[in-house]
């Protein structure tokens, strides 16, 4: 009888742990732009995250609308994915505050280049992303210096990776970044560099960082301006690997529990 009960408590408890799949993590993509320069990529990053998404078993929403941006609503995702945002991206202080407050429950942050040229005028914004976007030379190749590779984001790279992008100059620079991924300006054709960067900060500028602020893990590369990047799959690797960071998801194991936050 004992045996029969044991076997019986086995089959229930294995039954239940494969009728009950991990749960899926939940991403927003939000591409929201206001007055000012759209990028024609945005079609085709969508695209690419949706299919990451159905790859790693994350649900994906997307949305161009503030109006997403409430404390409710905001509630329901594990990581918000800004891709190729520009300029006033909220309506108002309340959806502000409902992002805020998003950040401060320990929400998961991916910014995907031109983000950092969202919401200039909004110091705290500029400080969660690690830089606002101040100027960019033509688009062309350039080799890119990996600063980190003990990362997901990073680690599928050489220690020089060569890529036609825009490449970013940022300022207002959070200290707290951990660089990933520099530009080598000495590589970069630029009739201003001069000007600025000029010598601040060497012969390398930061492109990829990741860091941790006001509770919430935040990732941000300024690559990606081309549309042909989101069939790259370098490129996507690289953004994969960020986005996996954000979520404290081990890159071998998409369903991997989330580490917990200090």
């Amino acid at each position: 009888m004992k045996i029969k009960l044991l076997l019986f408590v086995f089959i229930i408890g294995f039954t239940t742990v494969f009728a009950t799949p991990p749960a899926q993590k939940r991403i927003l993509v939000y591409t929201k732009n206001g007055k000012g320069y759209v990028h024609k990529n945005i079609a085709a990053s969508v695209d690419a995250l949706k299919k990451m998404g159905a790859e790693n078993h994350w649900l994906v929403d997307v949305s161009d609308e503030p109006s997403v941006m409430t404390n409710e609503n905001l509630k329901k995702y594990d990581c918000l994915i800004f891709s190729n945002t520009n300029n006033e991206i909220f309506d108002n202080e309340e959806q502000r505050q409902a992002f805020v407050a998003y950040i401060h429950r320990g929400g998961s942050f991916v910014g995907i280049h031109s983000t950092s040229g969202s919401e200039r005028s909004w110091p705290w914004f500029t400080a969660m992303v690690g830089g606002a976007f101040k100027k960019h030379p033509a688009f062309q190749s350039f080799e890119i210096k990996v600063i980190n590779k003990n990362h997901p984001a990073t680690s599928m790279l050489s220690e020089t990776w060569i890529k036609e992008d825009e490449c970013y100059y940022m300022d207002e620079l959070n200290p707290n970044i951990q660089v990933l991924l520099a530009a080598d300006l000495r590589t970069v054709k630029d009739d201003t560099k001069t000007t600025y960067p000029g010598r601040v900060f060497g012969d390398y500028f930061p492109l990829s960082w990741y860091h941790e602020f006001e509770g919430a893990r935040v990732f941000y590369t300024a690559l990606g301006h081309d549309a042909k990047d989101y069939a790259d799959s370098v490129y996507l690797e690289h953004l994969k690997g960020g986005i996996m960071w954000a979520l404290a998801e081990n890159p071998k194991e998409s369903h991997s529990k989330k580490k917990s936050r200090k």
